[in-house]
């Protein structure tokens, strides 16, 4: 311990045997304990660092192993459809067709529009809108006023089923209007 202004601090002292200085740097202690260190001071370290093989002890096979273990980040892996579980392929969005290419696809890859950004309350939005994607605000807009009129419950003679669809509009329409995803124009 070395005492600083009246407080005791502990300090390591580097591990190179005859060496009284800190032992500041941490250097990894074997190849399979490398959460385990030594400290050294700088010059010491700079010694080890020299002299430290990782791979000391292992022949080419050994090290080619270890280091393609090390590209999956030693994770288990398995060829591109090596895990089939014999079923269908459809449930896998694939706008680029890539599991057509690796033969994983039994059906054609469907066609990218764009919609599959969508949450689930702009995809019923676009149903109660009776419209599909892509779209404009234009669009949206302009629809929405010739549902607003068709449904309205005044045109309806004030028929409560009138009334609940034009509420539905209402907030497909709201919706709609705030998504992030349709175009300003």
């Amino acid at each position: 311990m070395q005492a600083t202004d009246g407080a005791q601090t502990h300090q390591r002292v580097c591990e190179q045997p005859g060496c009284r200085l800190g032992g500041d740097y941490r250097a990894p202690r074997a190849r399979d304990r490398l959460n385990e260190h030594r400290w050294f001071c700088l010059e010491h370290i700079r010694e080890y660092n020299k002299k430290w093989d990782y791979f000391a002890g292992l022949d080419a096979d050994e090290i080619e192993a270890h280091i393609r273990a090390d590209t999956t980040w030693r994770r288990p892996v398995w060829p591109l459809g090596g895990r089939s579980s014999g079923g269908s392929y459809a449930h896998i969005i694939d706008p680029f067709g890539l599991a057509d290419d690796a033969g994983l696809g039994e059906k054609p890859a469907p066609h990218y529009d764009g919609s599959e950004q969508l949450t689930p309350a702009e995809r019923n939005a676009l149903d109660v809108l009776e419209l599909s994607w892509p779209l404009t605000r234009a669009a949206v807009k302009s629809r929405y006023k010739e549902l607003v009129k068709r449904h309205h419950p005044d045109a309806n003679g004030g028929a409560r089923e009138a009334e609940e669809k034009l509420k539905q509009i209402n907030a497909a329409y709201s919706t709609l209007r705030a998504s992030e995803h349709l175009p300003t124009e």
